[in-house]
């Protein structure tokens, strides 16, 4: 499963847990990334595979997880089909405009979405301030806050004298992540260093606006420390995570980022916007949290945990603690369980 964004990383983590086995999960994908024909194929697949296991099999529970726009309409359909099938639903919303989504929709559409919502069995946020954005849309529909989570790993390695201190951007490339920001902020620091022997470097890693991002590097002139790569697979994230210290995603609206999950869970030190649901996984005891779109106070925030390998450490481990104690997979696999046995009515 290569599928990029958050739904398809959250559900490679669920995999390697017991709940895979233990509920006998079967993953129906009803997108890809590629070409419009390819994602129609995929998804008239999906819905006759979908269509065939409620028929056939009739699983105890469908957990769909949705996002907007295409995402959603989607599966609007998998949603109402289990409805239709009665058959539990638990509806796992991952969008990080969902609110957004909502309100530019029209009347009939929100409709639809505000039904979707209060229909499903159980409706699950990405924390605190997507439940209850969630239940402005749909005020009868039952939510509840479950995080985003991973696998703890241990803390990185900080460079040695002479090395450069490695920050990274990990994220769809675009206004919304705040990565041309970022660029700015990177021009905007000091040039010359006033603490001996301190280099760092930034790599830009995602798809999107990926010519923009380059033309915006050669305009600031800052090429010779900024590297900007296209979307990287699932199997090259691990790498450019562990060769890094310091992990930047300035957005504007987010979710529950699996990027900023990931950093913290090697135990970097996170710079990032209190946006969504980013104030339930980072506060400043584990990372540094910067104003939307503010080119000065990121650029004062980059410089400051650049110079400064004590505060990186403490606060990269001080995530590494947070991870283990609140957003570890297998906690979250667990809190899955007693849901489905709720929802299939399946005592212990």
């Amino acid at each position: 499963m290569t599928t990029r964004g958050g739904i398809a990383t959250f559900v490679r983590t669920m995999r390697e847990t017991a709940l895979w086995a233990d509920w006998n999960v079967e993953h129906i994908s009803t997108h890809r990334d590629g070409s419009a024909m390819k994602r129609i194929t995929t998804y008239l697949v999906g819905l006759a595979r979908f269509l065939t296991a409620i028929v056939l099999r009739r699983p105890d529970v469908v957990h769909i997880h949705v996002s907007v726009r295409g995402s959603f309409f989607r599966k609007c359909v998998v949603t109402w089909l289990s409805i239709l099938f009665r058959i539990p639903v638990v509806l796992h919303v991952h969008g990080s405009d969902f609110h957004d989504f909502y309100d530019r929709s029209a009347t009939p559409i929100q409709s639809i979405i505000r039904q979707t919502l209060t229909k499903s069995d159980m409706v699950i946020a990405l924390g605190a301030v997507w439940a209850a954005r969630l239940s402005e849309i749909a005020p009868k529909a039952d939510i509840i806050s479950v995080a985003n989570a991973v696998r703890p790993k241990t803390a990185i390695r900080q460079p040695a004298l002479g090395e450069p201190v490695n920050v990274l951007f990990l994220g769809i490339v675009g206004d919304r992540k705040g990565t041309f920001t970022l660029l700015r902020a990177w021009a905007a620091r000091p040039q010359t260093d006033d603490v001996a022997d301190i280099r760092s470097a930034l790599t830009v890693a995602g798809d999107g606006e990926i010519d923009r991002a380059k033309e915006l590097v050669r305009d600031l002139g800052i090429g010779d420390t900024v590297t900007v790569h296209g979307w990287v697979s699932p199997t090259e994230v691990p790498a450019l995570i562990e060769g890094a210290q310091i992990l930047v995603l300035p957005s504007q609206n987010e979710g529950q980022p699996m990027a900023v999950l990931e950093a913290m869970a090697n135990g970097l030190c996170v710079i990032t916007t209190p946006v969504g649901g980013i104030p339930d996984l980072v506060d400043t005891e584990c990372g540094v949290l910067v104003p939307v779109d503010d080119v000065d106070a990121l650029s004062k925030a980059l410089d400051e945990v650049v110079r400064d390998e004590a505060l990186r450490v403490r606060l990269g481990n001080s995530a590494l603690d947070r991870v283990r104690n609140d957003f570890d997979a297998d906690v979250a696999a667990r809190t899955f369980d007693r849901l489905y046995r709720e929802l299939a009515g399946i005592t212990v």
